[in-house]
């Protein structure tokens, strides 16, 4: 069976003045039907922007540049416009971070989810009425008849989140992307949330691509992680296996910099260093500054490797040692 989302060889550039940014650089990876694979890594990683590039939303001076960008065996980039605005929002959605970029601050929630409804299926003005409703109730919204008659500025910041969220489960498409949608939200909701993609996964089929810097997330709604840094997946697998025996130093870092793994009345432990500039990425491996053990070798690119069966994209692997998966 074809897969939901095949990515491979995936480079997107920002051309600018100073210089030009390889915000994803050579990014390949696969998500299959009811799969829930999450990407991880730092802010200005090329988490985000990954999605965008699979929504085709990349603005000049941006473009993606080469790579293959499969859904259900089609190759979206060799897609009209018009073909993909067709696509976009009924097999493919995005939740966003911030719901504004949503919703429609002047047009009343109904009308925004009808719309959304009405533009890719073929159902009365009625029916889509009752699919909104269902949605909001979905995502925990109370007085949902109520609600559907407000604006956007009626609403506090998290419950216009949920409407952003409902929105995208209205098509039940084949694939979402979610790029830290339950930031905002408190963390009763969150779990809501969590536990309603997790079963629209298992009953539908879709395929679910979770984008976030927190790793207690990924532990407990994905089935793949994916690690990403300067542009570069360094290292994916299974959560279980990456997540309890990280190979790559920069995984091994985030892992060992959360709170929950310090002991207690000692300094946070933290990877040294900042995340270099994309304009001005150091030769070979872009985490060899921050690592302790780079070598020479380092300044040559690393390719990604099969290793202990999940993909690696370093020279020196940090050694094989369970820990207890992130709860």
């Amino acid at each position: 069976m074809t897969a939901t989302l095949q990515v491979s060889n995936l480079q997107t550039r920002f051309f600018s003045r100073n210089g030009i940014a390889r915000a994803v650089d050579d990014v390949s990876f696969t998500v299959e039907r009811g799969q829930v694979m999450g990407l991880v890594g730092e802010s200005g990683s090329g988490k985000s922007m990954t999605g965008y590039s699979i929504m085709g939303l990349i603005d000049a001076p941006g473009k993606v540049v080469s790579g293959e960008i499969l859904l259900n065996g089609v190759d979206l980039r060799s897609l009209s416009p018009e073909a993909m605005r067709e696509i976009r929002g009924n097999r493919i959605a995005m939740i966003f971070q911030d719901p504004m970029m949503t919703l429609n601050p002047v047009l009343r929630i109904d009308t925004q989810m009808t719309e959304a409804v009405l533009a890719h299926q073929d159902v009365s003005k009625a029916v889509a009425l009752e699919m909104a409703r269902e949605a909001l109730v979905r995502v925990g919204i109370a007085a949902p008849d109520e609600r559907l008659f407000a604006y956007p500025h009626q609403f506090s910041g998290g419950m216009r989140q949920r409407v952003a969220i409902a929105i995208a489960l209205l098509n039940k498409p084949d694939l979402i992307i979610c790029d830290e949608p339950t930031t905002a939200l408190d963390v009763t909701i969150q779990g809501q949330i969590l536990y309603e993609m997790q079963k629209l996964c298992r009953e539908s089929g879709t395929a679910l691509i979770w984008i976030t810097h927190d790793l207690s997330v990924v532990a407990g709604l994905a089935d793949t992680v994916s690690v990403m840094y300067a542009g570069r997946i360094v290292e994916s697998g299974s959560v279980a296996q990456v997540l309890s025996q990280p190979r790559h130093p920069y995984t091994h870092g985030l892992i060992a910099s959360a709170p929950s793994r310090n002991p207690r009345g000692q300094p946070l432990r933290q990877i040294p260093g900042s995340t270099p500039s994309l304009l001005q990425l150091p030769s070979g491996c872009a985490f060899r500054n921050r690592c302790e053990n780079a070598t020479e070798v380092c300044q040559q690119i690393p390719e990604l490797r099969i290793v202990d069966q999940r993909a690696l994209r370093c020279f020196h692997p940090v050694a094989a040692t369970l820990t207890e998966v992130m709860s």
